[in-house]
């Protein structure tokens, strides 16, 4: 009888033990040949905030895995040898989920790497600069996340209300930039009653005004004073904003757009913020403004011309042309890839690199498969020395090819605008995997 019980009990006992060991080496299987098929593409360095794994103190539990929104979809966390390992790198975007939920405190999240440094202000956890009274939150911080630049928008203006002490004619807050983060810090200002203003020098949106026509914008759920909870998972660029701007006719929210800040400095307990327009005296100023506000440029003879933009927002007007595009990462891609896609422009994709490695997965295979279907050459180990009317001179591996071009669209990133706060006596530092 007592054998006939554990037969009746601990046989189904040992068959799921036994089927969870095989499920947990399947996985380690995946894991590791998605990790080194990123190390053999040279896809190894993260390009936004992500997540060091301590493996002396991981337990392997496998919570972060779990926990991560991208990994279904990209496969970024998995476990080797017993220990969590970030195995896909360049997709990771900096949720930041895996390290909420670790037991044992196993996790740090980071900038840059040991190869690739980020610069980034110095802020504190409440996200105060240097210089008491000015803050900084979301892409400019180094959360280009549009759920985590939100999150970053709301906690920044909260601090700023537990301990403004504005005085007569003072406004509480000046908020510069209408992005994802300075748009959540507006409503929050709002919902606080806070004296404000919101000073946006193009559109509603921000960097996300700046995407491509109907680019996939990925957000996961987020949290809007005055609104609740917004469940976007995948919505494009264009249903963002149209939401934002529902948003904003709702709420009443007043933005002072086309208005550009161009100094801000200290007046006594707070600051005078100076514009192409206007002056205002504040208590306290939010920077919520994007990385990439100066473009970066070339330096090669010929990038004057009036056929050399620095984005894409309608891939039609390259219809039938001769199209260069230069950079390796998701910006690049998607536009070469958007104008590739039109099936009757010629498109080349220039980039130093030997591979794109700060590109999302996404984007990568959209520009495998324009590089197949023959509208898109792709020249990786290159950069340009030189740009003409009807030309542009690419050199690659010691050669220099002469290739017909009719527009040219620069896609490096932008310069962050270090002047800007060094002037205001921000500190930036460099980090190097570092939090």
């Amino acid at each position: 009888m007592e054998y006939l019980s554990y037969l009746i009990y601990g046989l189904p006992l040992l068959l799921m033990l036994a089927w969870l060991r095989r499920r947990r080496a399947r996985l380690e299987k995946l894991s590791a040949e998605t990790h080194a098929a990123a190390r053999a593409a040279g896809l190894t360095d993260p390009v936004s905030l992500h997540p060091v794994i301590d493996p002396a103190r991981c337990i392997g539990c496998g919570s972060c895995v779990k926990a991560c929104p991208e990994q279904f979809e990209h496969h970024l966390l998995g476990l080797i040898d017993g220990r969590a390992q970030l195995v896909n790198p360049t997709a990771c975007i900096g949720h930041g989920a895996c390290k909420a939920i670790c037991p044992v405190n196993a996790i740090t999240l980071v900038f840059g790497s040991e190869r690739r440094g980020v610069d980034i202000p110095l802020l504190t956890p409440r996200f105060e600069t240097t210089v008491p009274g000015i803050f900084i939150a979301g892409e400019l911080g180094g959360m280009g996340l549009i759920r985590n630049s939100i999150e970053q928008g709301r906690q920044a203006v909260e601090a700023i209300h537990e301990q403004r002490r504005s005085v007569g004619e003072q406004l509480d807050l000046v908020i510069v930039g209408a992005g994802p983060a300075g748009f959540a810090a507006s409503l929050t200002a709002m919902s606080k009653k806070m004296r404000f203003v919101t000073l946006e020098q193009q559109a509603l949106g921000g960097s996300v005004f700046q995407y491509p026509r109907a680019k996939l914008v990925m957000t996961a759920p987020a949290h809007l004073p005055l609104v609740g909870k917004i469940k976007f998972r995948q919505t494009s660029k264009e249903e963002l904003l149209e939401f934002w701007r529902q948003v904003e006719r709702k709420t009443g929210l007043r933005i002072n757009y086309r208005e550009r800040v161009d100094t801000v400095d200290r007046d006594g307990a707070g600051f005078i913020v100076r514009t192409t327009k206007d002056s205002y005296r504040t208590r306290s100023v939010l920077l919520s403004i994007g990385r990439r506000g100066t473009p970066r440029k070339l330096g090669v003879p010929g990038e004057d011309l009036p056929k050399v933009v620095y984005r894409l927002i309608e891939p039609e007007q390259y219809a039938g042309q001769n199209v260069l595009v230069v950079g390796g990462g998701d910006s690049a891609l998607e536009a070469a890839a958007s104008v590739a896609e039109l099936g009757n422009a010629r498109v080349v994709l220039s980039y130093r690199g030997a591979a794109f490695e700060r590109a999302k997965p996404r984007n990568r295979e959209r520009v495998a498969a324009a590089q197949s279907s023959g509208w898109l050459q792709v020249m990786l180990n290159s950069t340009i020395q030189k740009i003409a009317d009807e030309s542009v001179a690419i050199e690659q591996t010691g050669r220099v090819h002469e290739v017909h071009n009719d527009a040219v669209i620069v896609s490096a990133g932008g310069v962050l605008p270090s002047d800007f706060l060094r002037r205001i006596g921000i500190s930036v530092e460099t980090k190097y995997g570092t939090a």
